[in-house]
């Protein structure tokens, strides 16, 4: 067995969680796949070894989309992997990164199924695993799953509660039904490999819920970029929610983002859809500013940069990173 393998399987004492938010701390991941201009086709060997690649560097988490079907409809093109066999890879291939799913469709599968992933993934990542849950937003792909999206609501919260029941101390299954004649009887089901703590929740968008529900039921929220104004008003939002549901408990706020990073470090940052393009000197005020207005963990989306990914992250570490990244995590 690689060097690599085994010290990812020893669990680390620092928790996912820790590993990416901390209070008054921000922190940046990586949106994978990593692709460059006009590339719709991964190689998921060449993704393994710039996953490998970011973890030498420092970034703080890696992030994995659940893509479950594709159409020539959607504005997606590209094959997504199914995320537990990413992770699976990821955690083989990485030693002090975290791993997040951003985010496994909690509506579309199972909620025992994305149990035993997520506990399976943190077991083989010595800890390093955050169970990111969305809800999904296509009414195609549910009707193709013989699902109501009318009903994704009430199933997200349902679907959330057996999820954590399973990842709970002590693990605890909620059947969807009790066998004919064995009402009293029944056994009781729990996971395995026991694991010395629960699996960390973050709710990736708002999977229809309000944000007082995410703020007791999650370690933090995953939204996606806006200008300024209205992210500032929306973590002030999630702050005043988190105070009525989490009093005197860490609730953190992350974003995702697409950056272009430009050639020039002093190029200005232009919006442009869900993110900026700039230069690495303007990107480090723009994340100093996104800190002070609450923000603790950026995610790149860097698809379709002009510029090769292992490039680019490897300016974004140089120049970047250690303005945020005082030391790295074990």
């Amino acid at each position: 067995m690689s060097s690599n393998v085994s010290s990812s399987t020893a669990r680390d004492a620092i928790p996912a969680e820790a590993r990416v938010f901390q209070p008054d701390r921000l922190s940046v991941g990586l949106v994978l796949p990593l692709l460059g201009k006009g590339e719709i086709v991964a190689d998921f060997g060449e993704q393994l070894a710039l996953a490998e690649h970011a973890d030498a560097l420092g970034f703080r988490a890696l992030w994995v989309r659940d893509v479950p079907l594709n159409s020539d409809a959607y504005p997606d093109p590209v094959g997504h992997l199914d995320p537990w066999v990413l992770l699976g890879a990821l955690a083989a291939r990485t030693r002090r990164i975290a791993l997040v799913s951003g985010a496994v469709v909690l509506t579309l599968r199972h909620p025992l199924h994305i149990a035993k992933g997520a506990v399976s993934v943190s077991n083989l990542s010595g800890g390093r695993f955050i169970l990111g849950l969305g809800s999904g937003d296509r009414p195609p792909e549910y009707a193709a799953f013989g699902q109501d999206t009318d009903a994704r609501r009430d199933l997200f919260r349902m679907h959330w509660e057996t999820v954590a029941a399973a990842l709970d101390h002590p693990s605890r299954v909620v059947p969807d039904r009790r066998p004919e004649g064995q009402i009293d009887d029944a056994p009781d089901f729990h996971l395995l490999p026991r694991l010395p703590a629960p699996v960390p929740m973050l709710a990736v968008g708002s999977g229809g819920q309000s944000v007082d529900w995410i703020a007791r039921h999650a370690i933090g929220w995953m939204t996606y970029h806006r200008d300024p104004d209205a992210q500032r008003d929306r973590y002030r939002m999630w702050r005043n929610a988190a105070e009525r549901g989490a009093p005197g408990k860490f609730r953190a706020f992350g974003v995702a983002t697409r950056l272009e990073l430009c050639d020039r470090r002093d190029e200005p940052p232009v919006p442009m859809a869900l993110g900026y393009r700039t230069g690495a000197r303007a990107l480090v005020d723009l994340l100093a500013a996104m800190r002070d207005a609450g923000t603790h963990h950026v995610a790149f989306n860097l698809t379709d940069s002009p510029r090769p990914p292992r490039e680019v992250m490897d300016e974004l570490a140089r120049d970047v990173l250690p303005a945020f990244h005082v030391a790295s995590p074990a």
